[in-house]
């Protein structure tokens, strides 16, 4: 015997199947999330630009994965200057930035010297252990451990 809770189900379960109920989506087209595409690494958009200032916009290519081969030295107070060498940091136009784990979303000063090396401003963070990441065109690259040394 089929009761009604039966009916319901199965008059709902055909609606869904013959595809007479709207579609549900999670988002709509045109919705702009923050930190995806261009507004995840602070850029413009190529949209509304002159023929000019895209060619003068630098190729970077995203095959070459960068690499932290060591720190000199591998410990240093705030305020000194450390080297970071390295492969496949592309070039200077293509070079995003450096970081410190401990120094979290603070400017960190370098000078981009070539494709294998970096001349690093120790940031004014707590003495400790810290990451060195640094983001080039094909993607981010670690360091090992580096000692933040007391002022």
């Amino acid at each position: 015997m089929t009761t009604p809770f039966h009916l319901f189900f199965l008059l709902l379960s055909w609606l869904v199947v013959a595809n007479v109920m709207p579609q549900l989506t999670l988002a709509e087209e045109g919705i702009i999330v923050d930190g995806a595409g261009y507004t995840l690494h602070d850029a413009e958009s190529i949209k509304g630009h002159d023929e000019q200032t895209l060619e003068q916009d630098p190729v970077c290519d995203s095959s070459r994965k960068p690499k932290i081969v060591h720190v000199e030295p591998d410990e240093a107070k705030p305020g000194h200057t450390i080297h970071i060498k390295g492969e496949n940091f592309g070039t200077q136009a293509c070079f995003r930035g450096v970081a410190f784990s401990a120094a979290g979303h603070a400017k960190i000063d370098y000078k981009f010297v070539d494709d294998t090396t970096l001349e690093v401003s120790v940031p004014d963070i707590q003495p400790g252990m810290s990451f060195i990441d640094i983001v080039a065109g094909g993607g981010n690259a670690r360091s090992k451990a580096f000692l933040v040394q007391p002022k």
